[in-house]
């Protein structure tokens, strides 16, 4: 029986930024992934990194390999109201707001770097089950290093939720995202856009000379906007953006169900659960990848705080305790935003302009907004 301080079940992006962020901790970690190693890399999906996230991979030593766009301006407004606010690098002397790169190229850069730090992965491998005990974890492996492994703590960052229903909290946004790569012209470089619909948000992201597009909807309206060709598509979505660009080309769209759903606590026996197997956010604002790193970094943080056993209860606990103002702060951020600005109330409407209004005219309200966004839900005061 093979014997490692911690195994971590799923080799993407959040599994192997921990992975390498433990690499000089004396604890022997190990990998393992039910994908091939190419397949990571080839992840087509994109990911809005915060600056706060920046640094993190600064640490990490993978920043530099990444071809990330940067993100100088957010322009945030609502379609059919009054109001927009400008959020800008410059306001608070950093070279961006965040960036944004493929999940793939991401993951690519990490596993490389957790290839050269000799972390073992495990390839083609699946997580059939775990069996926590006072000292430690059984873990049943299948696929091409099939065997049973004992840990001392087990990581879950592989996958969506499984948990049974009193152990969560849900919440079913009606909404589908409808994602794709855009061409456009006639906004200034590094300029990403959040525009609130009645049916959903709508976000430009920078990526390379393209845009990263994520257009909410309800699923009826998905099934019909991608029944549309093209062309049609785009004025669909032009006349939702307004004139603030042009938009002249898309590629692929693809779809997928946008919901709330979050493991009360991140902790359990000899168990952390980190990423989307921890918690699955609406995309507005971008928040879902940089609070699993900002996970990653705390968890990495406390285990390194507490030397010995990293199984133990004191110390799980401790990480929790310290993740849960940030965690539940984020998620209620980012619901909050989904459930304020998706409808067509018109009280609500107006609201909306007002505060939209506000944030452009109050710097410490504007401020408030910006440093969650780069720093997540513990950066105010």
């Amino acid at each position: 029986m093979t014997e490692h301080d911690l195994l971590v079940a799923g080799a993407g992006p959040v599994g192997l930024a921990l992975a390498l962020a433990l690499k000089d901790s004396g604890l022997d970690v190990a990998l393992a992934d039910t994908r091939q190693p190419e397949a990571v890399a080839a992840d087509p999906r994109v990911l809005a990194l915060s600056h706060g996230t920046r640094l993190t991979l600064e640490r990490l030593g993978v920043w530099q390999a990444l071809p990330a766009t940067p993100i100088i301006t957010i322009h945030v407004s609502q379609q059919g109201g009054f109001g927009r606010t400008l959020i800008r690098a410059a306001d608070y002397g950093v070279p961006a707001l965040g960036h944004v790169l493929p999940a793939g190229a991401l993951a690519g850069a990490l596993r490389r770097a957790v290839d050269a730090a000799g972390i073992p992965v495990l390839d083609e491998t699946e997580v059939r089950s775990l069996a926590p005990d006072a000292d430690g974890v059984t873990v049943q492996l299948a696929g091409r290093h099939a065997g049973e492994r004992r840990v001392r703590l087990a990581i879950c960052a592989e996958g969506g939720i499984r948990a049974e229903a009193a152990e969560l909290t849900e919440r079913d946004y009606g909404q589908h995202a409808l994602i794709a790569l855009v061409e456009a012209e006639g906004a200034p470089p590094g300029t990403a856009f959040e525009r609130f619909t009645p049916a959903g948000p709508v976000a430009l992201l920078p990526c390379g000379t393209s845009y990263a597009l994520v257009h909410g909807v309800s699923p009826q309206q998905a099934d019909e906007l991608l029944a549309l060709d093209d062309a049609a598509y785009l004025a669909h979505l032009q006349a939702h953006l307004g004139g603030r660009l042009c938009l002249t080309s898309i590629g692929e769209r693809l779809r997928y169900p946008l919901g709330l759903k979050v493991r009360k606590t991140p902790v359990g026996p000899r168990t952390v659960w980190l990423g989307n197997a921890a918690q699955t956010l609406h995309p507005v604002a971008g928040q879902g990848f940089n609070l699993a790193l900002r996970d990653v970094w705390a968890l990495a943080d406390t285990l390194l705080r507490h030397p010995g056993d990293p199984g133990a209860t004191a110390t799980l606990a401790a990480y929790a305790s310290r993740r849960n103002p940030d965690r539940f702060g984020t998620i209620g951020f980012t619901d909050t935003l989904v459930r304020l600005f998706s409808n067509d109330l018109a009280p609500l409407r107006h609201l909306r302009g007002a505060g939209l209004f506000a944030l452009d005219l109050v710097g410490p309200l504007r401020h408030f907004v910006a440093k969650r966004m780069m720093f997540g839900a513990r950066a105010w005061p």
